[in-house]
């Protein structure tokens, strides 16, 4: 059988299955087409490497490739389209994970400055477009691949309420929004709607010139044009600059510095953060707060306080 016969009635499976799998679907498309028009059966130990390795440098992309071509494998292994996976079976060992990188506040005005350097003649709405982007992402903590799965109809302004329904985890959640950003989304939905909206309110909110939702490649090409323009560098030890996901990472440490610095109950809330960012376990919400200079003040001084007003009962 055809391997694009065999990927598609994968696909097909485990779409019935309540699957969103588009992430997974895409890469299986890409093998596909980089194997040819070849039986399942013809492809080699030699040209599955070459896809796994692309033609950048080894990254977290290899381990993403393989997982998702070992359950397409162990598919057509059950189902008997082929007796073995051509797969390697020793995992590369990757370079160290990029730390995450939070901004500082002058650092998020220079970006959301910069963002004017993106302003195009044959795409006037690009520059104020990626502006109002950046304030969701740092507003809201949402994954970059939520946000560009938001539509009009999910940006609730009289409720200040988003519906983030592709999620990485299949689940939609609800994402209050105060009122600063919630009145640069009403000024965003005005400019939006002078852009083709070809499924109405089922529209993108993020889109091309033509009303198509925005690529998440050309989002990150954009970004690294603004970063340069903030003049944001690698951070010292790094080998790589700072991404536009780290905005996650920075709204994440700046709502726990400021319950710290309001005197709220900061271990009682991370849940609701969790919550919040669509964290499935608490744990990975506390991966995210990397400990800062001044969240390390903040926590310390609260310490302090705890042990002085323990000091004083004894």
């Amino acid at each position: 059988m055809k391997l694009a016969d065999v990927i598609e009635k994968y696909v097909t499976l485990q779409q019935s299955l309540g699957m969103s799998f588009a992430s997974a679907s895409r890469i299986l498309g890409r093998f596909s087409r980089n194997m040819g028009g070849v039986r399942i059966d013809e492809v080699t130990p030699q040209a599955v490497a070459d896809f796994l390795q692309g033609t950048k440098p080894l990254s977290a992309t290899w381990l993403l490739k393989h997982r998702v071509l070992s359950g397409f494998y162990r598919f057509a292994i059950s189902r008997g389209y082929i007796g073995s996976s051509p797969l390697p079976t020793n995992l590369p060992k990757l370079t160290r994970q990029q730390t995450p990188y939070v901004y500082s506040n002058d650092e998020l005005r220079r970006l959301i400055e910069a963002t004017s350097m993106l302003h195009a003649a044959h795409s006037r709405l690009q520059a104020p477009m990626y502006r109002t982007l950046l304030i969701l992402l740092y507003g809201t903590g949402l994954r970059i691949g939520e946000a560009l799965g938001l539509t009009l109809r999910d940006v609730d302004l009289l409720e200040r309420i988003l519906t983030v329904r592709r999620t990485k985890f299949f689940k939609t959640r609800l994402v209050p929004i105060g009122p600063r950003l919630a009145q640069e989304l009403a000024a965003h939905v005005i400019r939006r709607q002078q852009l083709p909206m070809p499924a109405a309110e089922d529209s993108a909110l993020f889109t091309t010139r033509t009303g198509n939702a925005w690529p998440y490649q050309h989002v990150i090409t954009l970004f690294q044009r603004v970063r340069r323009g903030a003049h944001i560098d690698c951070p010292a030890g790094e080998v790589r600059p700072p991404r536009l996901h780290d905005l996650r990472h920075t709204a994440a440490v700046h709502r726990v510095l400021a319950w710290y610095r309001s005197g709220k109950d900061v271990q009682r809330l991370l849940p609701q953060l969790a919550t919040y960012l669509g964290h499935v376990h608490i744990n990975s919400t506390q991966r995210y707060l990397q400990l800062t200079p001044e969240l390390l003040q903040e926590a310390s001084q609260r310490f302090a306080q705890y042990s002085q007003l323990g000091g004083g009962h004894e």
